[in-house]
């Protein structure tokens, strides 16, 4: 077949434009770095305009040497016109929308007011000291200033939430030919799978099936599925995938189906017909439900029907007891991969590489299917039957290399699809996401090719998900954070990367700088000028093959058409010549078109996928993916971002992808865990955000530096949540005689706190329970995995102890056709748990004790208690959903949680007084209690990042 493209949409300027500089007008470049861009009024060129396939012809006249230039433009404002001649529509292919000023200034003012009071009542706190207990005193006021740090690290960078929306129709009409081709550019999507066993092989089946459905020009959309286990399970599942893919997609072309994985599709009871065969639409969708549950049927018999092969092959050749049991494949060739029966080189971690291609290069134009027939049931002769490329690559494991986990796969995927299809464009999905909405790709693009978009590095989609109990019990969706913190960075800087369903500019990951720098963003535009680069030199951007071959290497660094040296990209000619034409496709389109799938470019896939590859290279550490780190997604995105680069925000409806979350409160702690244990490495590295350069936006920087010190919390919210309810026991209070101006303050501090949440709910288009049940999940998690998260990174920073984790299993355990939420109440112990057990335990006895203490006479104004007892029982309350996971059952309320409760805190009221000991005299610390609220409230505890 023939190969695909690394290239792009063509656009070709033939009038005037409406303004030029006089950059423009003199010949030379602007200050940019381009020869045509925005700054001079004709066109914002996407990282690919060579200044020596441009001609200035006249001023704000652009002359298109090459009839391969790739550029991605907003069109001026005197009626350009595409190939063909025809006017092309001159809106921008997204809009950004401000929040409403009636939501957004008393938004940004009551931020400002509430620091006021929190400022106001700190100086209070530390006038009026508490002599019966200064370590307490002091203890608290340290919590204090780091609660109202973290609050405002968490809010700052929020003072310019934007909606950025992408125009689908002018993409189309900008890009899309009336053949039925496109000149989009390519887009190569990653899928990364570990573990066929921990994550479903169906999902992952599912996730290749929607990819490959998806709507986006069919010769410019490669998948890759990285399988790191080396099964034959994985690769044999995606070759029963490429086979029902042959009926899949064109039913989904045909009839416009949505969601596009057929899984989540065939669930749905009802869905609008969105196709144009209304008629045969049941009758076809009859026979695929029933190829589809064929289909199913096969997948999981998968790893059965190997077993027995391999039985009888290797009694065929007569294998002798304790001798290596090869797995075979279906050819009746012997599998490179990892053995069902381990063996020598044929084992997890120590097997050779394997890059294998499912389905070849398709043709660039459309190929119609047959009609129906006996053989073919399925009328498809208006459908285009093409299917995108698809690629299984395993790289070589070998014992005594640091694999890097899933960074270590990306970067190897990126050197090999940059041989087999080396497309400008990367989108990293995990194996148990599916394309949710066929539009999610070309939505992506729009923030890619548009105006001033060539400083853009990457576009962050939300990650939503699906079979999340309806209470989501465990804050799985966390849309406080996608729609409210992700959202209000793009009005900065942009979003930070959170691992999947990110799309990627390719030369960002080779090193490349970006060609101007304009950090300040909606928000604060001025700041670009103290920060902007004056001069970009282009290395090799501005040559052509011919002349990058033949040109001398030149000083200060530069290496022809590379930003680093050659040997940081390692020792492979083909792949190091494959970065021209991914930083600039245009002048190298014809070299393009030679690229084929053919046997001599495949094992050149497989040597830059070995494991010795990386060796004194730049892999992990200048290029790539982030090596040494848990979280080498938020790392790989803060590099980018220090270099000047920019990331965007897309957030579609229907959502553009959808997941599978834990639902098991134990996994869901396992996930926790590994996230702030990676946010602190992030702390204690070299790309602590403190030290980021320049080029970083100022808001920017304080995001990254509440992403990697949030963990501390818990420290100091273990200590809120347990020394107000022993100080019922012990009598000392952590404040001793509040006056009129405390309870101002305090007043101030917790409104403000309360209409802040309330407007931030409403401009980020989430609701009140939502944000509600996402402050009971960061209690539970910051006195749990936050904990550990911080022992075990400081248990690493003075020991030099490595910090390892085991992969998040996405396979249910309970009985899921009984339930579908089974899972959430399946108790697996885990040490992290024993935190907040010990806190519910001891607000249940304090609150006895003080209850007690009324009864008994010792405390004669039950009044003056209620306070604090109020806040106990508000601790309880939001651990309440802990408790519920590991006692409750779903759907109904938790009666046994109630009762131990009730049960705890009656016996220790009765015990105290029966047992006179326990008894103290006077109640002179009682008139204290009511502050013990505040404090849990304002230590920022519904900020959980």
């Amino acid at each position: 077949m023939a190969p695909a493209v690394a290239g792009g949409g063509r656009v070709r300027s033939n009038e005037p434009a409406a303004a030029a500089a006089p950059a423009a007008a003199s010949g030379k470049p602007c200050v940019c770095g381009f020869q045509v861009c925005a700054c001079t009024g004709s066109a914002a060129v996407a990282s690919a305009a060579s200044s020596l396939d441009m001609d200035i012809v006249a001023m704000g006249q652009i002359g298109a040497v090459n009839d391969e230039s790739w550029v991605g433009v907003e069109l001026g404002e005197d009626g350009e016109t595409d190939e063909s001649g025809v006017a092309v529509d001159d809106r921008p292919v997204f809009r950004t929308e401000k929040i409403k000023g009636v939501l957004l200034h008393p938004y940004r003012v009551l931020i400002f007011v509430r620091l006021i009071a929190f400022t106001l009542f700190v100086i209070w706190r530390i006038s009026h000291k508490n002599p019966d207990a200064m370590w307490l005193w002091v203890t608290s006021i340290c919590g204090e200033f780091w609660f109202g740090f973290s609050w405002l690290l968490d809010q700052l960078p929020k003072l310019n939430p934007i909606n950025r929306v992408p125009d689908l129709a002018v993409l189309r009409q900008r890009f899309d030919r009336p053949d039925g081709t496109s000149t989009l550019p390519g887009l190569d999507i990653f899928v990364t799978t570990a573990d066929p066993i921990k994550e479903p092989i169906l999902s992952t089946a599912n996730s290749v099936l929607s990819i490959l459905a998806a709507d986006y020009p069919v010769d410019r959309n490669t998948c890759y599925v990285s399988d790191d286990s080396g099964m034959l399970l994985t690769y044999e599942a995606l070759a029963e995938s490429s086979k029902f893919a042959t009926l899949w997609v064109p039913f989904c072309r045909k009839h416009g189906i949505e969601p596009r994985g057929p899984e989540s599709y065939f669930e749905l009871k009802s869905h609008p017909y969105m196709g144009r065969a209304q008629d045969e639409f049941v009758n076809d969708r009859r026979r695929v439900r029933k190829e589809y549950d064929e289909f199913k049927a096969r997948i999981n018999s998968l790893e059965h029907d190997i077993k027995q092969r391999n039985d009888g092959y290797n009694a065929a050749n007569a294998h002798r007891e304790g001798e290596p049991r090869p797995t075979w494949m279906a050819d009746g060739t012997q599998w490179q991969g990892t053995w069902v029966d381990a063996s020598e080189n044929h084992r997890r971690g120590d097997h050779a590489g394997i890059v294998l291609v499912l389905l070849n290069h398709p043709s660039h134009r459309r190929q119609t299917g047959p009609p129906a027939s006996a053989d073919n049931p399925l009328d498809f002769s208006g459908v285009d039957v093409r299917l995108p490329m698809l690629v299984y690559v395993s790289r070589e494991k070998r014992p005594g290399h640091d694999h890097q986990k899933k960074a270590g796969a990306m970067n190897a995927l990126t050197r090999a699809s940059a041989l087999l299809s080396n497309s400008p464009f990367i989108l990293n999905l995990d194996c148990d996401h599916y394309i949710n909405n066929s539009q999610a790709l070309r939505a992506g693009i729009c923030f890619m090719v548009g105006r001033d978009s060539d400083t853009v590095a990457f576009v962050q989609f939300p990650q939503r998900f699906e079979g999340v109990d309806p209470t989501d019990l465990y804050a799985n969706h966390n849309r406080i954070f996608f729609d409210g913190t992700l959202r209000a960075l793009d009005g900065m800087q942009g979003p930070i990367y959170v691992g999947t369903g990110c799309l990627f500019r390719r030369i960002t990951v080779y090193g490349f700088d970006p060609p101007r720098i304009n950090v300040g963003g909606p928000c604060f535009p001025r700041l670009a000028g103290l920060f902007a680069k004056t001069k970009y030199e282009k290395p090799g951007l501005e040559m052509t093959m011919a002349k990058a071959k033949a040109a001398p290497v030149p000083a200060k660094g530069k290496h022809g058409f590379l930003p680093l040296p050659k040997k940081t990209y390692g020792k492979s000619d083909a792949f190091v010549d494959s970065i021209p034409r991914a930083s600039h496709p245009s002048p190298y389109a014809a070299a393009a078109e030679g690229i084929v799938a053919d046997e001599a470019t495949i094992v050149e896939a497989v040597n830059v996928t070995a494991a010795a590859f990386e060796k004194k290279t730049g892999w992990g550490k200048e290029i790539g993916w982030v090596y040494d780190t848990v979280t080498e997604d938020v790392v790989t995105g803060y590099r980018m971002h220090i270099k000047g680069w920019r990331s965007r925000y897309c957030s579609i409806y229907p959502h553009a992808f959808i997941g599978t979350a834990p639902i098991n409160l134990t996994e869901r702690l396992f996930q926790v865990l590994r996230w702030s244990t990676g946010s602190l490495e992030i702390f204690f590295s070299k790309n602590n955000p403190l030290f980021g350069s320049t080029y970083l936006h100022p808001l920017q920087r304080v995001a990254y530096i509440n992403i990697t010190t949030y963990p501390f919390t818990a420290i100091f919210l273990i200590f809120y949540t347990t020394v107000p309810a022993l100080s019922f026991v012990t009598g000392h209070f952590i404040v001793q005689r509040p006056t009129t101006m405390f309870y101002v303050y305090l007043g101030i501090v917790l409104s403000t706190l309360l209409v802040i949440a309330v407007l931030e709910v409403k401009w980020a288009g989430v609701t009140v329970f939502e944000w509600f049940r996402n402050g009971q999940f960061w209690m539970t998690a910051s006195c749990s995995a936050y904990l550990a998260a911080v022992c075990q990174v400081l248990t690493k920073v003075i020991f030099r102890r490595d910090i390892s984790f085991k992969l998040t299993s996405k396979l249910p355990s309970g009985d899921e056709k009984k339930d579908p939420y089974a899972d959430l109440y399946v108790v697996r112990w885990t040490p992290l748990m024993i935190t907040p057990i010990i806190i519910i335990f001891v607000n249940i006895i304090g609150s006895a004790v003080a209850f007690a203490k009324v009864l008994d006479g010792e405390w004669t104004h039950w009044l003056k208690v209620a306070g604090g007892v109020f806040f106990n029982f508000w601790v309880l309350f939001h651990l309440y959903p802990f408790a519920k996971g590991i006692l409750g059952k779903h759907g109904k309320t938790p009666v046994v949680v109630l009762v131990w409760w009730a049960f705890t805190f009656v016996i220790t009221a009765v015990l105290y007084i029966n047992i006179p000991h326990m008894h103290s005299s006077g109640g002179k610390h009682t008139t204290v209690h009511g502050h013990h609220g505040k404090k849990f409230v304002d230590a920022g505890y519904y900020n959980w990042p």
